[in-house]
């Protein structure tokens, strides 16, 4: 099926699995779209914005979304243990548990602390899904095809972020009606576990990583799942599954006598290792640092800031989160061809003036009377959400996967998803 795919069993594998990666983007990006919701600061006895009370609100707001981040570093260090204890199917699957859980408690929120204390358990779902997806795909991915593969995660990433913007969008008008219903904010908070849901249910017949049976020295259900992994067209003795597969075993048995000698902190004990924490640590940084999620969350409000109302700052949302679906499409059939350094520093370049140009309109036309200036000031967010999405969304987990070693890679990207 050509260089990218060498199997549809391998891509089939890629994407189910990446609906967890739907799930987590969902799950990120949903109150963005809630907070846009009139029926929601109703429920939850807060004050809307414009209102007597919103300091108390906007507080409210930046803990749901804080709390939700404070899981996820949860989630990230329970899966630097059990992806190599449990393996990564089964981290996978605790995980999905966890999120669909938290969505539950999210959409049934009587008040604010239960809201809180919701929003942390569904994060512990996220971390521990968003580490360990990326991770597993690398591991079922031929090594020329790896690049793509893994770009899938970046690729459902963003259709779960399209999923909550255009619910939210759609919801939106049960609210404009006059009806009084908690349904327009209850039901896309509980919709994150469905993607989740999903890819648990059918997670039983997705393969254990080759890799990570190896290590448990169950190699032959190793070998029998890369032939199937890594079958290829007009070959009838799996002569390139086989010869990976003596690779990855001769890799593992050099990776045992390195880590005989390793301890659970071995990302920080040597100098080049320390530098690959460092490198990753700062462009996970980076990442949070450009405001995706400050845009993803709050967008609303910088819309209706600059003179946009009605449900038009839910539609200019969901039209931002859906251009990133195009954008990671872009990574998945470039990023091999020319590299990942080069795509994340031009992101980093694009970005940078995307923010610089939304700052200087920002400053001349917030809550301003002139309102072509105020819909000028559109056009930078969109500008950056086609930098972020087509070179740095998907870009930085498969940089992430592969710069760390075999023996401490699930160790590294456990502090790269904490730095997150």
């Amino acid at each position: 099926m050509g260089k990218y795919i060498p199997n549809f069993f391998n891509l089939l594998v890629v994407v189910y699995v990446a609906l967890g990666s739907t799930a987590c983007s969902y799950g990120l990006a949903i109150l963005g779209s809630t907070i846009g919701q009139p029926s929601f600061y109703k429920s939850l006895d807060l004050a809307a914005q414009g209102e007597p009370g919103y300091g108390r609100t906007a507080s409210l707001i930046g803990a749901f979304n804080g709390v939700g981040a404070a899981g996820a570093c949860l989630g990230a260090i329970f899966t630097s243990w059990s992806a190599d204890a449990l393996s990564r199917k089964h981290t996978i699957q605790i995980g999905a548990i966890i999120l669909s859980i938290g969505a539950a408690l999210c959409a049934s929120s009587v008040n604010s602390g239960m809201l809180i204390f919701a929003r942390l358990f569904a994060g512990v779902g996220i971390g521990t899904l968003i580490t360990c997806i990326p991770m597993y795909q690398a591991e079922v991915s031929t090594p020329e095809s790896r690049g793509f593969m893994v770009s899938m995660h970046g690729i459902m990433f963003a259709v779960g972020y399209g999923l909550s913007s255009w619910i939210g969008f759609g919801v939106y008008f049960i609210s404009a009606s006059g009806s009084k219903s908690t349904f327009p904010w209850r039901f896309p908070l509980a919709f994150q576990a469905v993607p989740a849901l999903i890819m648990l249910a059918g997670s039983p017949w997705l393969p254990y990583s080759p890799r990570w049976l190896m290590m448990k020295d169950r190699y032959e259900e190793a070998e029998a799942i890369l032939k199937r992994l890594h079958a290829r067209k007009g070959e009838d003795n799996h002569q390139t599954a086989i010869k990976e597969f003596y690779q990855m075993k001769k890799q593992l048995e050099h990776d045992r006598q390195v880590k005989a000698t390793i301890s659970r902190f071995e990302v920080f004990k040597t100098a080049p290792n320390r530098k690959r924490v460092y490198v990753v640590a700062s462009m996970m940084w980076f990442n949070m640092f450009t405001g995706v999620l400050i845009l993803a969350n709050y967008a609303v409000f910088v819309f209706q800031q600059l003179g946009i109302s009605g449900y038009m700052p839910l539609l200019l949302l969901a039209i931002w989160i859906t251009i990133s679906f195009p954008g990671n499409v872009v990574t998945a059939l470039f990023v091999d061809r020319l590299g990942r350094r080069g795509f994340m520093l031009v992101g980093a370049c694009g970005i940078l003036v995307s923010l610089i140009l939304e700052c200087v309109l920002q400053a001349l036309y917030d809550d301003s009377t002139n309102r072509a200036g105020g819909r000028a000031a559109i056009f930078p967010v969109f500008l950056f959400i086609v930098f972020w999405s087509s070179c740095f969304d998907a870009t930085q987990y498969l940089y992430m996967s592969e710069i760390f070693p075999t023996a401490i890679r699930g160790q590294g990207t456990a502090v790269g998803m904490f730095n997150q």
